[in-house]
């Protein structure tokens, strides 16, 4: 009995050792990514974004995990010139708080994303791009408010359920909520440091990870319990709502292009643009040759060729445009 004791007492010790390292960790990282864009009050959800240049807009949504700085190695200043360039932090994402936890499924973001869009008063519908978990979002838009966009760009976009989860996530995969809460507070910030390198190169693979993605991609703002809470609630909320959005890809009226890598290791572009493409006969899917799922990192040419055309084609019948 003394040592069952004495063993929960190391237990309980251990676990306040490594939520005080995590809180610590997550202090630092937050000092140094000081948020550097503005913020708009939608749904009671408080969302941070930048805005870049004038002209018609394009908005972008990144996935699982993510955040805006994930869409950096883009050159914004040069697309800022034909376009205005709008990024945001989904909530419990980057720098955006989460609210209500109630709010992560796809239906409920996609509501979300619509309202940012109408809250900026954009003169007419932005192109919406959204990558991986963020492709989901946009065809939510999409279906639910398809008045507010001019059409998708979809980056590996996750578009059709499926129960495999995928390997630099699993440890993502925890349903219920309280759990998941402690989980981030004591071991997700540990275990995120001790894993880094096996989980990007999953990620980035079979393309190599950049060495400044933890600073100029804002890797480093996974190390938060915060960060891991939200992306864990948004993992767990895909299957309450991608079945049944899938089913009414059919309905899709608005243009639609897609671009995924065919090396993608995280999501199979068969299965997931293909199929897509399949549903919507407007649909345009392009491949990367050679190329994984993080295309806006490691693709940037080709991600910013096809992106330069999407936006082209979609606000063509708007009238003359930036750089006609």
């Amino acid at each position: 009995m003394h040592f069952l004791f004495d063993l929960v007492l190391s237990v309980l010790a251990a676990g306040v050792v490594l939520a005080l390292f995590s809180s610590l960790v997550a202090y630092a990282v937050e000092r140094y990514f000081v948020p550097p864009g503005d913020w708009l009050e939608v749904d009671g959800e408080r969302i941070h974004y930048r805005s870049l240049g004038q002209g018609p807009a394009i908005v972008l949504v990144h996935g699982l995990a993510g955040q805006m700085m994930n869409f950096d190695y883009l050159p914004l200043q040069q697309l800022a010139q034909r376009w205005r360039v709008i990024l945001l932090d989904r909530p419990g994402s980057g720098r955006s708080p989460r609210r209500d936890e109630g709010k992560a499924g796809i239906a409920a973001q996609a509501h979300l994303v619509a309202g940012f869009i109408r809250a900026l008063d954009l003169p007419q519908p932005p192109l919406l791009v959204g990558h991986s978990l963020g492709g989901a979002i946009a065809l939510g838009v999409a279906l639910r408010e398809p008045g507010c966009i001019a059409g998708l760009a979809l980056i590996a976009p996750l578009t059709h359920f499926t129960p495999h989860v995928p390997a630099p996530f699993r440890a993502m995969a925890i349903r219920t909520p309280w759990l998941r809460r402690l989980f981030g507070r004591v071991l997700a910030v540990p275990l995120a440091i001790v894993t880094s390198y096996p989980t990007l190169a999953a990620v980035f693979g079979p393309e190599a990870v950049p060495r400044d993605f933890p600073l100029r991609g804002g890797g480093l703002l996974t190390l938060r319990p915060v960060a891991y809470v939200g992306a864990s609630t948004d993992l767990n909320a895909v299957e309450a709502d991608l079945p049944q959005q899938q089913a009414r890809y059919g309905e899709l009226r608005l243009p639609v292009r897609i671009l995924y890598g065919d090396r993608d290791r995280v999501l199979d572009w068969r299965a997931q643009g293909e199929a897509l493409r399949a549903q919507v006969p407007q649909a345009e899917l392009q491949l990367v040759p050679g190329a994984g799922h993080m295309l806006p990192v490691t693709q940037v040419a080709a991600t910013t060729a096809w992106l330069e055309a999407a936006a082209r084609a979609m606000f063509a019948g708007i009238g003359q445009h930036p750089g006609q």
